[in-house]
């Protein structure tokens, strides 16, 4: 038996093509992956004040689009370094495991400057604060935490000084991050010398008294400063 007219192709002709909104968010999600990518490489090699028109450059999207996906520099810098966060922080936790304090300290500041070492923008966001982003901020907190443990076990083992304060490891990640970006082209193992000086430095001895270590709240407005002179957070 024929169909009616009304049933015929009019009615198919009324479904509306998915096609156009599947491709539409095809492109997104490529846009956003090829940004992603593009950050990572630009902000390792030149930092975290590195041109956000030369990542969209090399992610072949024009500046718009990537301000679409990404507002600010800092929604850009968490979602493009948070892998290498999440790094950082699971190195703190495995350090902590160690059986032997002076270990799993010492190991940690090792794994800490290499990965500094290999990407100025990790580098750059290590010794800085990100407000922006609570994501970054609950990871920092949580290794912070697994340090400071750390740091109390070594002591209680006898290894590392008693002198030595949660602040100074900002210290040595300030330090060392300016070691490898002006030796790393040329010299790019002078890191490990550097790493092997401090921690022998900080090894209980016996030695001369430290002067006093700078304060919690002074090394935050350090930081604070740091991400201001990187384009992120308030001026």
């Amino acid at each position: 038996m024929a169909l009616p007219a009304q049933c015929g192709p009019a009615v198919v002709a009324d479904i509306p093509d998915p096609t156009p909104a599947r491709n539409l968010r095809a492109d997104a999600t490529r846009n956003r992956v090829a940004i992603l990518s593009a950050a990572r490489e630009v902000f390792a090699e030149q930092g975290l004040r590195a041109p956000l028109e030369e990542i969209a450059r090399r992610a072949q999207v024009g500046i718009a689009t990537l301000y679409r996906r990404f507002p600010t520099r800092e929604r850009l810098i968490a979602a493009a370094l948070m892998e290498k966060l999440i790094q950082y922080e699971a190195a703190a936790s495995q350090a902590l495991a160690e059986p032997d304090p002076w270990d799993g300290f010492a190991g940690l500041i090792r794994r800490i400057c290499e990965l500094q070492a290999g990407d100025r923008g990790l580098s750059d966001l290590l010794s800085m604060t990100l407000p922006a982003s609570e994501d970054v901020e609950k990871l920092r907190t949580a290794a912070h935490a697994h340090v400071s443990q750390l740091v109390e076990n070594a002591k209680a083992a006898g290894r590392l000084r008693p002198d030595f304060a949660a602040e100074d490891l900002l210290l040595v990640l300030i330090a060392n991050a300016a070691v490898a970006h002006v030796t790393g082209a040329d010299a790019p193992g002078a890191w490990q010398r550097f790493v092997a000086l401090v921690l022998d430095a900080f090894q209980h001895t016996g030695g001369a008294s430290l002067p006093d270590a700078p304060s919690a709240d002074q090394m935050r407005r350090a930081m604070a400063r740091l991400a201001r002179d990187r384009g992120c957070g308030p001026l």
